[in-house]
């Protein structure tokens, strides 16, 4: 399940606890709208709320489907008796989430159109080359640099820089699944100047968010650290789980089993002692969480910059290369008039 429907799943469900509607009748209405995976688990969880069994459990039977920390949510909801409430919490949780992602896709939108733009003029000029003569007969003089002309090298051309593409897809799709371990790079990556410092920040971000609002329904410390490291969705800081479990049940403080992991920077470690000493886990992460929060904010701004200007200039070297490749074939073509007969 996407955050976007696990947000609109979770508030619709919170909606209409409150209005006192029957859950399986909630959940029919569920099943009737989403794609086939979503209205097959809308069936399981009507399936397992007529056999008496807990929502909670008939949504972790559901092979992963269901955030972990969604799951975790409506089973304290279920315990504490504050369903409606804890439902509410992860719809704002995951609308956050949307909101960022939409915040930074809007940011790297114009600069990505005008690079996907600039690809295609290219192709077009790759096809007129093949479809004009000269009046003095022959081939079109390559005005690309490419060696390519017609349909045939305009296709070459786009495949080249659909695989380029995929190529980054791929390397996304590894950085997010650990290939070959490389979560292990991550304290290298931060040390990137401006990049590094604003990926860690979104990190961070999420990281006090998810443990902030965990603590807040209720539920116990072990298992809200272990969600807040698992939202991070990093190998990396899933790490820092077992470490912080053990300090917890050693009786230590949140901020000093939080340092036992080894993870977490020590100014984020040093404002989360401060927010402790100032008054509950939950108010004080909440005043935290709000703080990272803005500076999230900021760091989506940055990257999105960064990335832009990455586009935009790609995009101007592309167009530079072109002007020279011009420029010489014409200074070409002048020298070969000027050459005595």
């Amino acid at each position: 399940m996407g955050i976007a429907a696990a947000a609109g799943f979770s508030r619709r469900l919170g909606t209409g606890h409150r209005a006192g509607a029957d859950l399986q009748m909630l959940l029919g209405a569920e099943a009737k709208g989403g794609t086939t995976r979503y209205r097959e688990a809308m069936l399981a969880l009507i399936d397992g709320v007529k056999d008496g069994v807990p929502l909670s459990k008939s949504m972790e039977a559901e092979n992963g489907y269901f955030p972990n920390l969604l799951v975790s949510m409506a089973r304290v909801g279920e315990m504490t008796g504050r369903f409606e409430r804890t439902m509410f919490m992860a719809a704002d949780h995951y609308d956050h989430r949307v909101a960022i992602r939409r915040a930074f896709l809007k940011g790297i939108a114009w600069p990505l159109f005008q690079l996907i733009a600039a690809v295609f003029v290219i192709a077009l000029m790759i096809l007129i080359m093949g479809i004009l003569t000269p009046a003095t007969g022959g081939e079109m003089a390559d005005m690309t640099g490419f060696g390519l002309r017609g349909p045939t090298g305009a296709l070459i051309f786009l495949s080249l820089v659909g695989l380029a593409f995929a190529c980054v897809a791929a390397i996304v799709f590894a950085i997010r699944r650990n290939f070959l371990g490389c979560h292990n790079l991550i304290p290298l990556f931060y040390m990137i100047p401006k990049l590094g410092p604003a990926i860690r920040t979104i990190t961070l971000a999420r990281f006090t968010w998810v443990l902030s609002l965990t603590l807040d329904t209720g539920l116990d410390p072990i298992r809200s650290v272990a969600l807040a490291f698992d939202s991070t969705d990093s190998d990396y800081y899933r790490g820092g789980i077992q470490p912080a479990r053990e300090a917890i049940q050693q009786g230590q403080s949140l901020a000093n089993s939080l340092r036992a992991t080894e993870i977490l920077p020590d100014d984020f470690l040093v404002q989360l002692e401060v927010a402790e000493l100032s008054g509950t886990d939950a108010e004080s992460l909440q005043t935290l969480a709000n703080e990272y929060d803005q500076r999230a904010q900021m760091a989506i701004k940055t990257l999105s910059m960064l990335l832009s200007a990455a586009i935009w200039i790609t995009v101007v070297l592309i167009l530079i290369a072109m002007i020279i490749n011009i420029a010489m074939r014409i200074v070409g073509v002048y020298s070969e008039a000027l050459e005595p007969i």
